[in-house]
């Protein structure tokens, strides 16, 4: 008999294991079908040759610095950094103890005394090089006991990319220039392609091991990232600062000038940028006076409620060139106030009259006087009652004096003449607003520089009345410059301006006619402020040689796009982008296109919140309903 028991599962059965070898062969067929970081970076190919390394298609070359100037600047590193290519640049340091490096400064010394000892025995004549490397030995061994400085083995590897064997030489000669105009040496790593491009890939692997000597200071003005930060506690924004998207902040009242310079073609920005800084300048309290030759700020000023004065022969806005100030800010006598009024009306007449000799130059001179003084005009008048002759004043006075009548014909047709009404009226220009913009588009050609050189005159005139924190700005300025009288009077304006609170903002776009003259020069000098945006290639020679501008500054004023330039502000300077919100967008642009675009949406607007349109009733019908009421 058998008994039969219940069956019982059957639990923890043991699993069939695999040799050690076979599971190791496992996970490592397992590893190999991962996809790993290097997997993606990698390159598909690669070619070592002595003197460049083929990667993926693109030819490299490793440099290296072998010798350092004895005295090197901050910042000398910048040119290469900022130069339009592609490369790699690897920094090594390695900290070398102060006692070894004392020792063997010590043993330096006595060899270097000993040899000047020995040539001073011997009658030699001194050694310069000797002298000079025993007073620095000296200074470098006082600084590290003192723990000023410190000793380290410095490396700098530079890898180069171009697309191909001749772009790659061009690049090499320009990057080699560019270490030596800066008197550092390099060498091209020749058959040890490979070694320096690892040197230069960012796993801090130094398999090129070529270092220099270098104590803290030198050391660290190979410090590549080197940019000027133009923020500051109090200003105005003026845009972002590419090397490093800081915010561009400035107060130009905070220069030793308040005066600016702006500086590009047609379409760069210039005026955009400028109208920015007239918006943001006035809601910081600052008054802003402009001459405008193409109505470009006519939106602005009827956006802030500004005053907008049209001067043309036809206009009812009038200036005379014969105004005096009411009442100078610094208190200068009577007499000093006619005598400068005079020399600048001198300036005026040559550009009416052209050319002066030197008898007809001493017969206006005299003339101008006499002008003043038949209006009681003189050093013992009281100028705030005083009311100014006009143009036809100074003609009649000259007919009157003997020599003087042919100059007097000559001013007729300002007085009488085709141009009859721009210079011969009393000034009735309202100057009391946040915001003057004197428009001259309607002139003509040739009264454009006239009329400028007198706005510029009254408004100095007002300047000096009264001290009051301003900015002018006066557009497509070489007008004046193509005249050497006008250029000498915004000269001395420019020079002037700070004695009354006043910034003046030169905007032009014919850079070579601005800078080939003396006086355009000299503006730019006393220009604490400057702004360059894109440049022609016609002109950007002269602007690198005015402005001290590098390699990689020039192409970036060639390249640059809208708005994209360089802001100098003293001895500071960075790559900027003038930006703007959409609403200060709307209100300073310059594009046509947008400004249709406004002035549709403007009648669209207009359109939708008129009221209901009242019925209209026909005229007979209309005067039977009055006859039926009469009746």
């Amino acid at each position: 008999m058998f008994e039969q028991k219940d069956a019982q599962p059957i639990q923890n059965a043991p699993q069939p294991s695999l040799p050690e070898s076979e599971l190791i062969a496992s996970e490592q067929t397992l590893l190999a079908g991962e996809v790993k970081i290097r997997d993606i970076i990698a390159p598909a190919s690669m070619r070592i040759s002595p003197d460049h390394l083929e990667l993926s298609g693109l030819w490299l070359r490793t440099l290296f610095v072998t010798v350092f100037p004895r005295y090197i600047s901050v910042g000398w590193f910048s040119p290469i950094i900022n130069l339009s290519a592609t490369m790699d640049i690897s920094l090594f340091f390695y900290p070398v103890s102060s006692g070894i490096i004392l020792n063997q400064l010590k043993k330096k010394v006595g060899n270097l005394e000993a040899q000047l000892i020995e040539d001073k025995e011997k009658g030699a004549p001194r050694d310069p090089l000797r002298e000079t490397a025993l007073r620095d030995i000296e200074e470098l061994r006082d600084a590290i006991t003192q723990g000023v400085e410190h000793f380290f083995q410095h490396a700098v590897y530079v890898t180069l990319y171009a697309a191909g064997k001749k772009e790659l030489d061009a690049l090499t000669e320009n990057v080699e220039l560019l270490f030596g105009s800066k008197l550092v040496a390099t060498r091209r790593s020749l058959w040890q392609m490979e070694q320096g491009f690892n040197s230069t890939l960012p796993l801090a692997n130094d398999e090129l091991g070529v270092s220099v000597n270098l104590n803290t200071s030198p050391a660290a003005s190979s410090f590549p990232f080197v940019s000027s930060d133009l923020t500051s506690d109090s200003g105005i924004l003026y845009g972002i600062n590419r090397h490093n998207n800081s915010l561009v902040l400035f107060d130009r009242f905070s220069l030793p000038n308040a005066n600016s310079v702006v500086f590009a073609t047609s379409g760069a920005g210039k005026s955009y940028s400028v109208k920015l800084e007239v918006l943001r300048s006035m809601m910081m309290g600052t008054d802003v006076i402009i001459i405008d030759p193409e109505r470009e700020y006519e939106h602005l000023s009827e956006a802030v409620g500004g005053t907008y004065v049209n001067i043309s022969l036809n206009s009812e806005a009038k200036i005379n060139p014969f105004d005096l100030p009411r009442a100078v800010a610094d208190q200068t006598s009577a007499s000093d106030v006619i005598r400068s009024s005079v020399i600048t009306l001198k300036g005026l007449v040559r550009l009416m009259l052209g050319e002066l000799t030197n008898q007809e130059d001493s017969i206006v001179d005299r003339a101008l006087l006499e002008t003043y003084a038949k209006k009681d005009i003189t050093a013992a008048s009281d100028l705030g009652s005083a009311e100014p002759p006009l143009m036809q004043d100074f003609s009649e006075v000259l007919a009157g004096m003997e020599g003087g009548q042919a100059l007097s014909e000559r001013l007729k047709k300002y007085i009488e003449g085709t141009f009859a009404g721009l210079l011969n009226n009393p000034t009735n220009v309202d100057m009391q607003n946040q915001l003057v913009v004197f428009s001259v588009r309607d002139l003509e050609d040739e009264l454009r520089p006239m009329a400028v050189y007198a706005i510029v005159n009254y408004i100095w005139n007002v300047v000096r009345s009264r001290l009051q924190k301003r900015i002018l700005v006066i557009d497509e300025a070489w007008w004046l410059m193509q005249h050497e009288d006008s250029a000498k009077f915004i000269f001395a304006l420019v020079k002037r301006a700070r004695k009354y609170f006043l910034g003046v903002t030169t905007i032009t776009q014919d850079v070579n006619d601005f800078l080939g003259s003396p006086y355009g020069q000299a503006i730019v000098t006393n220009s604490a402020l400057q702004l360059l945006l894109r440049q022609s290639p016609a002109s950007i020679d002269n602007v690198v040689k005015t402005f001290l501008l590098t390699e990689g500054e020039k192409y970036l004023l060639l390249e640059g796009s809208v708005g994209e330039g360089i802001f100098f502000a003293g001895n500071k300077h960075a790559a900027i982008k003038v930006v703007a919100s959409y609403t200060e967008d709307q209100i300073i642009t310059s594009d046509p296109r947008q400004l249709l675009e406004i002035e549709q949406a403007k009648k669209e607007f207009a359109q939708q919140n008129a009221g209901p349109e009242e019925p209209q009733i026909p005229l007979s019908a209309a005067a039977a309903a009055q006859t039926s009421n009469a009746q």
